[in-house]
């Protein structure tokens, strides 16, 4: 894409031949890796080395952005240091930009540095940086800021997290819908300056509201008495800032565009959502989510206190603590069809699994299809006949193999045919039944929670698998003491 550039040009430096040279400055020579591990122990040395800070910073040019960003890690805090003195802004804030550490390394540098890179860096990610930091340095911070900087952040602070226009790029490029073509390639070389995002020129009227977007080839290969509206799509794609970022995945994902913009309630432009901030969104969403499937309250890293992760982790597990003792409850109430058959014991296990299995599966494709918001209620009554049919059927067909397989073990392990196939019988039937239900339960509770206006990802792993477990519990026991005991008289 073409924002990419940038990036590109610098992987183009990246040729043997410069980097075996022998270089007299220098002890070792950097030769090429084809791995950021390579990469990185390459730049270690580089950095380690008594090579002058002009010098330092020619070879550091060679190396791409995320590879240095991943060496600050195996640096020490003077090592880095000494790295923010002999890099320029420009760069530095590149860097910092591409590192998972960025708040860290942002309060390693000093106050003027600081305000140097911000100036620099994207404004999305300054704010993120900001949004951490105490309350007095972050407004100490912003005080200092350029004038035009510090406006670009108060208007992303003002959006909730959640809102995609606390994530949007103020990195684009607009003309005016009365400029001629020739006015318009002004203004593009004029602004792009501060702007590399210059793929998508959007249009707006005299009052600041979108009226379109111009595709930049489209731009340069027009006549220069050719009118700007009829090189200018007027069904370009946009999002409002005010919108949650999971409503806007879906949409934003549909289209193929460099960038979209994003407008204010009043439709006036205000910024852009690129393909890259797009990327950093979904994967922000779907580790929430993944975190929520896993029971917790929100995601975790490495270096997170431990008292942290408790906090996250222990509402979710309350909720699952008293649910599993009504599990073991409901076993209880079937402790004499147990006294009287302990056979069956030995494969309770089995039912449980399945049952967690399949609820999982359906829970996961519920999820993927309800992130379309779009989705009419019709479609969801098809998603639930859908996964009933494909859990029913992959019911029959295990429970058919447990059926055969089970019963053979049981004649094998001394047992008479028709005790040991009449087990096993109630052992498939309960496998159909209980997986089943699951599907169904997998299924409609995300459903469920969606309609009540709740977050379908919190219908987590665990309390799907808890919840088939009272299933298949109550399908196997019940099934067991209706067929065996009451119809068979098999008990002891």
């Amino acid at each position: 894409m073409p924002f990419f550039s940038d990036k590109l040009d610098c992987y183009a430096r990246l040729c043997p031949n410069e980097l075996v040279k022998e270089d007299n400055e220098m002890t070792t020579n950097i030769t090429l890796n084809t791995t950021p591990t390579g990469y990185s122990l390459e730049i270690t040395e580089l950095i380690r080395s008594n090579l002058t800070p002009k010098r330092m910073q020619e070879k550091l040019s060679s190396y791409h952005e995320n590879d240095i960003a991943s060496t600050l890690e195996l640096l020490t805090k003077s090592e880095r240091t000494k790295l923010y003195q002999i890099l320029d802004s420009e760069t530095l804030a590149d860097i910092l930009e591409y590192s998972d550490h960025m708040v860290e390394y942002v309060q390693e540098l000093t106050l003027r540095k600081k305000i140097d890179v911000f100036s620099r860096m994207e404004t999305s990610d300054v704010v993120e940086v900001l949004r951490q930091l105490e309350k007095g340095e972050r407004e100490t911070l912003i005080d200092l800021l350029n004038p035009e900087v510090r406006s670009e952040v108060k208007l992303l602070s003002s959006f909730d997290e959640d809102e995609i226009g606390s994530v949007m790029s103020t990195n684009y490029i607009m003309v005016s819908d009365h400029v001629s073509v020739k006015e318009a390639m002004s203004e593009l070389i004029r602004q792009a300056a501060e702007n590399d995002n210059i793929s998508t020129i959007y249009v707006v009227d005299q009052y600041g509201t979108f009226y379109g977007a111009i595709d930049l080839k489209d731009l340069i290969i027009a006549r220069e008495g050719t009118d700007l509206k009829g090189i200018m799509t007027c069904s370009y794609p946009y999002v409002y800032a005010r919108a949650s970022i999971e409503d806007c995945i879906p949409q934003l994902m549909d289209y193929s565009e460099d960038s979209i913009p994003v407008l204010d309630n009043d439709n006036k432009l205000i910024g852009a959502i690129t393909a890259r901030d797009l990327v950093e969104v979904v994967g922000d969403e779907l580790n929430e989510d993944y975190a929520k499937l896993a029971g917790l309250s929100a995601e975790e890293d490495l270096e997170e206190p431990i008292r942290l992760s408790v906090k996250k982790r222990l509402p979710w597990l309350f909720v699952l603590l008293a649910m599993g003792l009504g599990v073991s409850a409901t076993v209880g109430l079937f402790e004499s069809i147990v006294a009287q058959l302990p056979v069956i014991m030995c494969f309770q296990s089995l039912i449980l699994d399945m049952a967690g299995n399949v609820g999982t599966q359906s829970l996961a494709v519920a999820i993927r299809v309800l992130m379309d918001k779009q989705i009419t209620g019709k479609q969801k009554a098809t998603l639930i006949l859908k996964e009933s049919r494909v859990g029913l059927a992959n019911g029959l067909i295990l429970g058919i193999l447990s059926f055969i397989v089970i019963g053979v073990y049981l004649v094998l392990k001394g047992n008479a045919i028709s005790f040991a196939f009449a087990v096993s019988g109630c052992l498939g039937a309960a496998m159909v039944l209980a997986m089943l239900i699951s599907s169904l339960s997998g299924t409609m509770i995300p459903i469920f929670f969606q309609k009540i206006g709740v977050d379908p990802a919190v219908a987590s792993g665990p309390l799907i698998t808890t919840v088939n477990d009272l299933v298949a519990v109550i399908s196997y026991y019940g099934l067991s003491w209706i067929i065996l005991i009451n119809m068979m008289h098999l008990g002891a």
